[in-house]
């Protein structure tokens, strides 16, 4: 019996990679990139990825259903495995392959952390020395970090007022209104 519980898919599983090819849909929104914005680099779009990510887990984790912290865990476990795909088809030999992923975990995390308790408190200026660190570490163009914590801010509240049942069925809305 035992055997069978292998095959057995986990009940969010089709849902969280739903749920996070719309985050990087949303993250690969050409309008985030460029000379005074975001780095269109490997660096940049994981960074871009991650931000997306984190908003759309933080949403899960706060919603009352007791859905949300398996579904946030699809998501991030969907995520991972793009990020170990994504290194295999660049040619990363598979001796590194896990020290890499734990690297970009670890960084995901450390990201995710910072933009929670900056969005948990309203706390726009640490969203922005958050921002600040993890993306532009060497210095930002002028009004980059204050355009993507706007957004940042702004994909936060309309992550909010969606249903949970939406996301429940692997549908997430990253459009901002206008």
């Amino acid at each position: 019996m035992a055997l069978f519980g292998l095959f057995r898919r986990r009940p969010h599983e089709r849902s969280g990679f739903a749920l996070y090819t719309a985050a990087v849909e949303a993250a690969r929104d050409p309008g985030l990139f460029g000379e005074d914005r975001v780095p269109d680099t490997l660096e940049g779009r994981f960074d871009l990825v991650a931000l997306h990510a984190a908003l759309l887990v933080r949403r899960l984790h706060r919603d009352p259903d007791p859905r949300g912290p398996a579904l946030a865990q699809a998501v991030f476990d969907a995520m991972f495995a793009d990020m170990d795909l994504n290194l295999r088809e660049m040619g990363v030999g598979d001796m590194s392959i896990g020290k890499r992923v734990r690297r970009m975990w670890e960084a995901f995390h450390g990201r995710a952390l910072a933009y929670e308790g900056a969005l948990a408190a309203g706390d726009r200026p640490a969203l922005e020395a958050a921002l600040s660190r993890n993306i532009w570490p060497e210095g930002a163009p002028e009004g980059a970090v204050s355009g993507l914590a706007a957004h940042a801010m702004a994909l936060d509240a309309t992550l909010a007022a969606q249903a949970f049942g939406n996301f429940a069925e692997g549908r997430a809305e990253f459009g901002i209104p206008a």
